[in-house]
């Protein structure tokens, strides 16, 4: 299974604010699971994609958001999840947009807000918000506890680097 839960960057403002967008598609492994038919109460399979993984999709949004307007030369990770609200589900064949927004960004971290919106293809173009998260991060080689971490940015590695050069998103220079 991949652990990258947006599939493209479709719009971004220096510092402010960052669109990714994720399909939804039947070919992953965990909407099987979540929830599976049971034959025994004759209860059809449902599927959908687990709350924790949208929160994380909007996580990796607004964690690029934050790394990008920081050049990438900080470790960014997520330290809070201060909000979260979702008031429908996601289904296959359905896009979810993701829409961070910088509320603050300082030398110890960041905080963003989040909208998440639906696309269903049945109206293309037309995005149905569902819920709102707000994140607080952390620069890690920043933290009070003095510990030491790897120099090399072990976070924003090959697979979001790919995900920003495939969206246009040039990178900084190493």
């Amino acid at each position: 299974m991949r652990w990258l839960w947006i599939d493209r960057i479709v719009s971004l403002e220096p510092g402010q604010r960052l669109v990714a967008i994720k399909n939804v598609s039947m070919a992953e492994d965990h909407l099987h699971d979540h929830f599976a038919a049971d034959e025994a109460s004759g209860r059809p399979a449902s599927p959908i994609m687990p709350a924790s993984l949208i929160v994380e999709g909007m996580a990796q949004t607004a964690g690029i958001l934050v790394g990008h307007t920081g050049a990438f030369r900080e470790k960014v990770i997520l330290a809070k999840v201060s909000n979260a609200t979702l008031e429908a589900d996601a289904t296959p064949g359905t896009t979810l947009r993701y829409e961070a927004e910088l509320k603050s960004f300082d030398t110890v971290g960041a905080s963003c807000q989040g909208v998440v919106s639906l696309i269903d293809p049945v109206a293309p173009g037309e995005a149905t918000a569902i819920g709102q998260i707000d994140l607080v991060f952390s620069h890690l080689d920043q933290n009070r506890a003095g510990l030491a971490f790897p120099d090399h940015n072990f976070v924003f590695g090959p697979s979001f680097k790919m995900i920003l050069e495939q969206s246009g998103i040039d990178l900084p220079a190493e």
